[in-house]
């Protein structure tokens, strides 16, 4: 499609826009005279959809009525709860039913699958990790090498880029992966990189660690309602993923994990065991043996957590409505859009020009672009947020856009730029 940077333009892709009811259903934050603000920050926390109010007031509903009989009698029974959420979470991350399961928080599901595949010996200990990675799954990786009593600084390698360069190419990891050879026990890369924006090649990633003896798991935070993925047949380890962000399930919301069936149907793999893990026909049993149930459903801990799953399962509704591949095709025109937008601003000779480090190729980015900016960087930013524009500033100078296809629009897109050409 041929792109013009007009408002009228905008307008007409936004009224032949099949997803524009979604936004609709969505609560959007206003400024100060009652107008919605701009919200690019989607990929940091999603927007509240209108209907978690009554899901989890049906929730409230059957705890004051019920009580402790909510586990079994309320209307979406708390004892079944996390399998009211597997069809559709299973569908956004391409696994079967049995390989996912909502539960806890994300860190700790990343530490939860660590302790099951990160199983080092003397000679394979190493774990590969891209560069710059999310803190959070820096220290879980180093942490992870301590406690198997493996110095962090020997046993992590962070992958960076080429120099001049900001992402990482795909044969790079992959040579890096094949020199690691022997010694790698793991590798642990985000699904998309938080910084850049960039969409790895999973299935390769995947592929060559196992050619190598490794396993390969992934941090799916800005991935998981985002692109396309298709883990069962990438043959992908494990992964963990987050429910704020593009998935719109509320601050702190329960994460999500996939295990695959070779490993969470052979009940011999091993895991950090809890009751909630144990086969669901005997758990209230009362065993001293612990029988996990078959899948990743086995790595649960704790009771489900009922109030944020039903945030959570208001939003999978939506999702499911939507269909994942009719959302992508639209944040794939928004993204390229606003691509447009700056690179035509960058042809005005009389502004600034701003470099955007996120790929072009849309099979390796989802719906953000990462714009690299100087050292009066945050000040752009802070002329941005004054005007209107909800975006997220990540040190030491980008500014991370994200064009959200359930809530945004292409004339936002339009004005965001009419504002940047004018900073």
């Amino acid at each position: 499609m041929k792109f013009q940077n007009t408002l009228s333009f905008a307008k007409s892709l936004d009224a032949k826009d099949p997803l524009k009811k979604y936004r609709k259903q969505f609560h959007l934050p206003l400024n100060e005279k009652g107008k919605p603000l701009i919200y690019f920050c989607g990929n940091s926390l999603g927007l509240q959809p209108k209907s978690v109010r009554a899901h989890i007031e049906q929730e409230l509903k059957d705890w004051e009525n019920l009580g402790v009989e909510g586990h079994f009698d309320g209307k979406n029974p708390w004892y079944y709860y996390h399998h009211f959420l597997e069809k559709v979470s299973a569908k956004l991350v391409g696994a079967k039913k049995g390989e996912v399961v909502i539960m806890n928080s994300l860190t700790v599901n990343l530490h939860l699958m660590m302790m099951s595949f990160y199983r080092p010996t003397k000679k394979r200990y190493k774990i590969l990790i891209e560069s710059p990675a999310f803190p959070s799954d820096i220290y879980a990786v180093k942490s992870q090498a301590s406690i198997n009593g493996f110095n962090p600084k020997k046993a992590v390698v962070s992958l960076k880029p080429r120099a001049g360069e900001d992402t990482l190419r795909t044969e790079d990891i992959l040579a890096k992966i094949e020199e690691l050879g022997d010694e790698l026990a793991l590798v642990m890369f985000g699904g998309v990189n938080y910084y850049t924006g960039q969409f790895f090649e999973l299935e390769k990633i995947t592929d060559t660690a196992h050619k190598v003896g490794a396993l390969a798991g992934f941090d799916l935070a800005h991935a998981a309602g985002n692109v396309l993925l298709k883990l069962h047949n990438w043959d992908v380890d494990f992964a963990v993923w987050c429910s704020y962000k593009y998935l719109n399930s509320g601050p702190g919301g329960t994460s999500g994990a996939f295990v695959h069936q070779r490993h969470g149907e052979n009940l011999e793999t091993p895991r950090l065991a809890g009751w909630w893990g144990n086969d669901e026909k005997t758990r209230f049993e009362m065993r001293d043996e612990f029988i996990p149930q078959k899948g990743a459903g086995g790595w649960q801990l704790s009771n489900a957590q009922i109030l944020p799953m039903a945030a959570h399962l208001a939003s999978l509704k939506i999702f499911e409505d939507a269909g994942i591949k009719n959302l992508r095709k639209k944040a794939d025109k928004l993204t390229a859009f606003m691509e447009f937008i700056i690179h035509d601003i960058n042809a005005n000779e009389n502004k600034p020009n701003y470099q955007i480090i996120t790929p072009k190729d849309v099979k390796q980015r989802g719906s953000q672009l990462s714009i690299l900016t100087d050292e009066n960087g945050k000040a752009l930013f802070n002329k941005l947020t004054a005007a209107g524009i909800v975006a997220d500033w990540r040190e030491p100078n980008v500014i991370r856009i994200a064009p959200v296809p359930l809530y945004n629009k292409f004339e936002e897109v339009w004005r965001f730029g009419k504002i940047l050409g004018n900073g």
